[in-house]
């Protein structure tokens, strides 16, 4: 269950800064943690879940170079977002973009680092090209959708009701298939995709290997439906194909920082620009956070749920 408690003020470290958090995003990970199924890594505290956060920096650890107190900042957590005050190193907090609320920011790390490290760099998605993105109505779904089309991309989805389907295409998919009423495999067999980001596994993967394009591109970023697969290494020489992916959470500092200053170059631009915009299904006070996780689980929501800290 999720409990309010009151904690010791954290003090930032020698490169950390201290953040008063105005917003936290959830995610499907933070309801596994509850659960006990996504541990923490080692130093991070198991008890207060929250991935991202976006709020005002209060305080500099002696060596920070990158940030002052007063900065409207967002940022990356390997844990700790359910809470007013945070410490998070120095390099995993980029500004938040102009014209948007505390609340859109903290609906971006988690699925920005996610979608453009694995789309477009370990995916290497070009411009022209076909990305299929499996659960298209997700926080992680729609940000690919508004990315991958703002650079030229044609973008399909898998969703699982036509009306997600319907808000998908309004944000710039090019096709939605509900896999409710249909097998992507057969509605895309001829065509085929460069690239597919998916989340489900099991079945799933063959069926993506058989509609890769050659030189196609398959990056796994979860598998709720079975992690265990087979196949043919054949067909995978055949078509020369890349099968990758990756997790975030547990990466090394400097990769993190790195993926930061890729993110400030090529998507923060997007949204300043208004080619991607955030998008908040429902905002919940923090004194509600139980009511925002059952939310969550119900999978009825498209885009992302927050809680505000008043």
């Amino acid at each position: 269950m999720l409990q309010l408690r009151d904690c010791a003020t954290p003090v930032p470290g020698i490169e950390e800064v201290l953040i008063q958090v105005k917003a936290s995003g959830l995610n499907r990970s933070d309801v596994f943690q509850r659960k006990g199924n996504y541990p923490a890594p080692a130093g991070v505290s198991a008890d207060i879940p929250g991935l991202e956060v976006a709020g005002i920096v209060t305080a500099c650890g002696p060596d920070v170079t990158m940030w002052k107190p007063g900065d409207k900042v967002c940022a990356l957590l390997a844990g700790g977002g359910y809470a007013e005050l945070v410490t998070v190193i120095e390099g995993q907090c980029l500004p938040v973009p102009k014209g948007l609320s505390f609340a859109e920011a903290s609906s971006l790390p988690e699925t920005v680092f996610t979608i453009w490290n694995n789309v477009f760099e370990r995916g290497a998605l070009q411009p022209g090209e076909t990305l299929l993105i499996h659960g298209g109505n997700s926080g992680i779904g729609i940000t690919g959708i508004q990315i991958a089309h703002a650079l030229n991309s044609k973008v399909i989805v898998t969703v699982g009701t036509d009306e997600k389907g319907k808000n998908c295409l309004k944000l710039g998919a090019d096709q939605a298939i509900n896999y409710q009423k249909q097998d992507f495999e057969e509605v895309l067999q001829q065509e085929g995709v460069d690239v597919i980001l998916d989340m489900i596994g099991g079945d799933y993967f063959q069926k993506n290997l058989n509609i890769l394009n050659p030189d196609g591109r398959l990056v796994h970023i979860n598998s709720v439906k079975g992690d265990q697969v087979s196949f043919s290494i054949h067909q995978v020489m055949n078509k020369r194909l890349t099968i990758t992916g990756s997790t975030l959470r547990k990466r090394e500092y400097s990769f993190k920082k790195k993926l930061a200053q890729s993110v400030l170059q090529h998507v923060w631009p997007l949204i300043e620009e208004g080619k991607f915009k955030p998008v908040i299904y429902k905002i919940f006070p923090f004194t509600e956070a139980a009511a925002a996780h059952r939310l969550l689980e119900e999978s009825e929501h498209t885009s992302k749920i927050v809680l505000i800290w008043e």
